[in-house]
């Protein structure tokens, strides 16, 4: 399983690089607002900066919502750094796009994804990973680790190549549940990588491996 973690904060993922586990970063536009980083060519630094951190793919998010508009902003993104995977929309005219993209060799992230209909579709396009959001279902009370089983199924029964990128992920037992299932990757805050160093029997032993050694001392 990949480990990306979703942050335009440059600190963060430094953080996450120097683990030695990081496979990627996903952001978008909202991130970048959350980081202070607003204008276009301010944000198209900013993945550049993120692309020089990690060794992995990072997916940099469209704003147009129409083909040629899609088109257009995915193309100077790609040009931007070899890592950079272009995010579209879930919608008919982000289908198009990643159809498009994946004719010119270009990676894609299908993103905002809430159904295994939506999945196959992007599938179909070429879409090189479909995003579903299972936070953000578990918060409307419908089951996103079954959406991400239902199209691990889909995808295993005709061979696919599409990596399920589980997003929205919040803790980390959403990461256990992905990787129990088959999702390709996660992506979330590097709290919830974290999360799997921590266990209450491995500091117990430390404790006790460090006074037993002090003792001789």
């Amino acid at each position: 399983m990949k480990f990306f973690v979703d942050t335009a904060n440059l600190d963060q993922i430094r953080d996450a690089q120097d683990l030695g586990v990081l496979d990627g970063v996903t952001t978008n536009p909202s991130l970048m607002a959350k980081e202070g980083i607003t204008g276009q060519n301010n944000i198209l630094k900013h993945y550049v900066d993120i692309c020089n951190i990690v060794d992995g793919d990072v997916s940099a998010e469209v704003i147009a919502t129409d083909f040629e508009g899609m088109v257009k902003e995915g193309e100077a993104l790609a040009n931007l750094h070899e890592q950079i995977v272009v995010k579209l929309p879930m919608i008919k005219d982000g289908i198009k796009a990643a159809k498009y993209f994946n004719d010119k060799g270009i990676r894609t992230n299908v993103t905002l994804v809430f159904s295994a209909g939506q999945a196959l579709l992007a599938a179909k396009a070429g879409a090189t990973y479909v995003s579903p959001f299972i936070g953000r279902l578990d918060d409307v009370s419908t089951d996103g680790l079954g959406l991400i089983a239902e199209i691990r199924q889909i995808y295993n029964n005709y061979g696919f190549e599409t990596q399920i990128l589980a997003a929205s992920v919040r803790h980390t037992m959403h990461i256990i549940d992905c990787a129990k299932i088959g999702a390709d990757v996660i992506t979330g805050p590097l709290s919830s990588i974290e999360g799997l160093l921590k266990h209450p029997l491995t500091d117990i032993g430390l404790a006790k491996f460090l006074a037993d050694f002090n003792k001789g001392n």
